[in-house]
């Protein structure tokens, strides 16, 4: 709930299509400069590149991380990532329809609208 109110609130995304995934690693299978670490923490999320700002980018990356050591405790490790990976628009969507051609049918929308108020 933390990490898809972050995407909503820090990076402006909409909570019906923000999908989380939560994947466990079994103890000892994390290891940090070849060392097995007792806890550990890895976020990567998927964005439309240039949707979001770089302060933008940057308070989610404080605010995931101060709920990983809100929730994981004061031991988290320093190499402790949060990626925010920017894909084009072209080259990714969700329902059948890449971002970009939703952002064409707002585009499309907004000018048939724009032409009916005229």
């Amino acid at each position: 709930k933390q990490a898809t109110g972050f995407m909503v609130d820090i990076m402006r995304k909409r909570p019906e299509v923000t999908a989380v995934r939560v994947d466990v690693a079994e103890p000892g299978s994390w290891t940090i400069g070849g060392e097995p670490v007792p806890v550990a923490a890895n976020l990567d999320v998927k964005v439309t590149r240039g949707a979001n700002t770089h302060e933008e980018k940057a308070r989610f990356v404080a605010a995931v991380v101060a709920m990983f050591k809100q929730v994981l405790g004061p031991d988290l490790p320093v190499a402790t990532y949060v990626v925010v990976d920017e894909i084009e628009a072209d080259a990714w969507g969700y329902d059948g329809v890449t971002q970009e051609e939703r952002r064409l049918l707002r585009a499309q929308a907004a000018a048939a609208e724009a032409a009916r108020a005229a």
